[in-house]
């Protein structure tokens, strides 16, 4: 099945990517020993927070993900503003373009007039299939929601976006770290 990727909205959503299994301790080692300059350019693609990426990158080596849920929950509203504005629409299944992009489309600019910001929503979880209706259900849902309650839901969603991101990250890391067959730490345990 292929993607298609939709003109930038009036809002944006985050569709996380497949999800896969939390790192353990010992596939950390590459993200722990990753210069900080490539580990912060690498930390804002799964939280464009500059104060967040800096401080994760700063203050490794971690023995799991458990700093990226404290360093978010220490994000300020402009933190979090720099965080959303960030954010991008990612890809819908195939047949759903012209419906979705209207839904999607007026819900955003609903969403968007009522809180000033783009729409989040961490759909670990959740099957591919789901993706579009649990969106939909959530900006609906959240539009009921006061400025305040609204704020807090999008920091944690955004938190559990940034953790998620950070797994697969972490992964990457740890993959691109491993030893290659015929490479001079081949073999080592």
């Amino acid at each position: 099945m292929t993607s298609h990727r939709l003109p930038r909205l009036p809002g944006q959503v985050a569709l996380p990517e497949q999800k896969s299994a939390a790192p353990s301790p010992a596939r950390l080692d590459g993200f722990n020993s990753a210069p900080a300059e490539a580990v912060t350019r690498a930390l804002l693609t799964c939280c464009r927070s500059l104060r967040w990426a800096h401080r994760l990158a700063a203050h490794r080596p971690y023995p799991d993900l458990a700093a990226s849920d404290e360093a978010a929950y220490d994000l300020t509203p402009a933190d979090l503003a720099e965080a959303l504005a960030g954010e991008s629409l990612t890809l819908l299944p195939d047949g759903a373009y012209s419906a979705a992009h209207t839904a999607l489309s007026a819900a955003h600019a609903a969403y968007e007039s009522r809180f000033g910001h783009v729409f989040v929503i961490c759909l670990d979880g959740f099957p591919p299939g789901e993706a579009l209706d649990q969106v939909l259900a959530g900006i609906r849902s959240r539009l009921t929601n006061d400025p305040e309650e609204e704020r807090v839901t999008t920091a944690e969603e955004l938190r559990r976006l940034a953790r998620g991101r950070l797994s697969r990250l972490a992964v990457q890391f740890a993959a691109a770290d491993a030893p290659r067959p015929g490479h001079a730490d081949a073999g080592r345990p």
